[in-house]
C-alpha cells in the first residue's frame, strides 16, 4: 500500500488521565518494526476491561493510553520477518498472544502464552518497550498490544491472526474477546454436558455468550440471573430456559438456586466481576461434582474467601481467560463456524455507532442498555 513505511495520521480515542472520558484526537502511528503488523481497524467493540482502564482501576496502567482490544481490521503493512499475514488480509487482534514456542503454547493444557504482556508486570508499550503512537508531541501508551480504539494500530505478529476474507468485520470483532470468552467458558473450561443444569450470573454480552455455549453443549436447564430484567428476553431467545432477578427474593441467590434445582446446579458461571457473586456461584453448585467457572474480571476487589467446606465435598472452582482458546489456532475456526450459522453472534449487538460516538457507547454500557456496542470507522 502507498502508506507502507510512512507515518499515518488518523483518529484515535485517548484516555489522557484515569477517570477521564476518551478524547478523539488526531494521532501519528509509526510504521511497524520487526515482527510487527500495522492494521487498519474497521470495527471495534467496547469491553468492560476497557472501562476498568477508563475508571483507573485496572492495575499498572500508564496514561495517556489508547485502549480497545475487541477489534477487526485489514493489514495495511508488515514489518521485517512477518510471515503469517500480508497486506490486505483480514485479521483479528488477540488480547493474549500465541507465540507457539513457550511451554504454555506447546501444551494442550493452557492458552496463557508466557510471552504475553500479562505474564510480566503489565507494560503499556510494544515488546521492545517503545510506542508507535504520538499525539501533540507526546508518547501515547498501548494496551494489551492491540489498542483498537485507533483507526490504525500496530501489533506484534503473535497478537494478530488472519481470518476468512469474507468475514463481516463489524460482527466478528466480538471474537477478539467477549463472545470467545463466554462461549469458551462453557464449552472449554466447564465442559458442559448434555442434560446438565447451568446458572449464569450476569446477562451482558459475555453472559449471553455463556448461554449460547451451554445451549450448544446440550444443557437441559439454563438459568439466567441479572438485576436488569430487560435482559431476560434476549437471554431466552439465545437459549436460557428461565431467568430470575435477585431483588425478587429475600434469600441469597445460591439458596434460591439450590431450592429450584434440588441439589444445586451442575455448572455455574460468574460473569459480572464480583468476588461476592463468585462465592455465590460456587455455593449454588451441587455437592459431588458441581463446577463454578469465573469469567468476570473482579479488578480492584479483595480476594474471594471460600470455606474449605465449600470445596471438600467435591465442588470445584475454575477461571478462564479468553475462554481457554489458543487464539491463532481457534479464532479462524470460530469465525468459520459463525459464517456457517452455528451460533447467532449478531444477536449480541445492541448498537452500531460511528467511532466518533465512543463516549455515547461508554454511557450505554454504564447505563446497562447495551449487551455489545460496535464502533465503526
Amino acid at each position: 500500500m502507498a502508506t507502507a513505511g510512512k507515518v499515518i495520521k488518523c483518529k484515535a480515542a485517548i484516555i489522557w488521565e484515569a477517570g477521564q472520558m476518551p478524547s478523539v484526537e488526531e494521532v501519528e502511528v509509526a510504521p511497524p518494526r520487526s515482527h510487527e503488523i500495522r492494521v487498519k481497524i474497521v470495527a471495534t467493540g467496547i469491553c468492560r476491561t476497557d472501562d476498568h482502564v477508563l475508571k483507573g482501576i485496572f492495575p499498572n496502567i500508564d496514561y495517556p493510553v489508547i485502549v480497545g482490544h475487541e477489534g477487526a481490521g485489514i493489514v495495511e503493512s508488515i514489518g521485517p520477518g512477518v510471515t503469517s499475514v500480508k497486506p490486505g488480509d483480514k485479521v483479528i487482534p488477540l488480547c493474549i498472544p500465541q507465540c507457539g514456542e513457550c511451554g504454555c503454547c506447546l501444551s494442550p493444557k493452557a492458552n496463557c502464552c508466557l510471552k504475553s504482556h500479562l505474564c510480566e508486570p503489565l507494560q503499556n508499550l510494544m515488546p521492545d518497550k517503545t510506542s508507535r503512537f504520538t499525539c501533540r508531541g507526546k508518547q501515547i501508551h498501548h494496551f494489551l498490544w492491540t489498542s483498537t480504539f485507533s483507526e490504525y494500530t500496530v501489533m506484534p505478529e503473535v497478537s494478530t491472526v488472519r481470518i476468512h476474507n469474507d468475514a463481516p468485520l463489524n460482527k466478528v470483532c466480538l471474537f477478539a474477546c467477549g463472545f470467545s470468552t463466554g462461549y469458551g467458558a462453557a464449552v472449554n473450561c466447564a465442559k458442559v454436558e448434555p442434560g446438565s443444569t447451568c446458572a449464569i450470573f450476569g446477562l451482558g454480552g459475555v453472559g449471553l455468550s455463556v448461554v449460547m455455549g451451554c445451549k450448544i453443549a446440550g444443557a437441559s436447564r439454563i438459568i439466567g440471573i441479572d438485576i436488569n430484567k430487560d435482559k431476560f428476553t434476549k437471554a431466552k431467545e439465545l437459549g436460557a430456559t428461565e431467568c430470575i432477578a435477585p431483588q425478587d427474593f429475600k434469600k441469597p441467590m445460591n439458596e434460591v438456586l439450590v431450592e429450584m434445582t434440588g441439589l444445586g446446579v451442575d455448572y455455574a458461571f460468574e460473569v459480572i466481576g464480583s468476588t461476592d457473586i463468585a462465592k455465590a456461584a460456587l455455593c449454588c453448585t451441587t455437592v459431588g461434582w458441581g463446577t463454578c467457572v469465573i469469567a468476570g474480571v473482579a479488578v480492584g476487589e479483595g480476594g474471594c474467601v471460600v470455606s474449605p467446606m465449600d470445596l471438600i465435598m467435591g465442588r470445584k472452582t475454575n477461571a478462564t481467560f479468553f475462554g481457554g482458546w489458543k487464539g491463532m489456532d481457534s479464532v479462524p475456526k470460530l469465525v468459520l463456524h459463525y459464517m456457517a450459522g452455528k451460533f447467532n453472534l449478531d444477536a449480541l449487538v445492541s448498537y452500531t455507532l460511528p467511532f466518533d460516538k465512543i463516549n455515547e457507547a461508554f454511557d450505554l454500557m454504564h447505563q446497562g442498555e447495551s449487551n455489545q456496542t460496535i464502533l465503526v470507522y
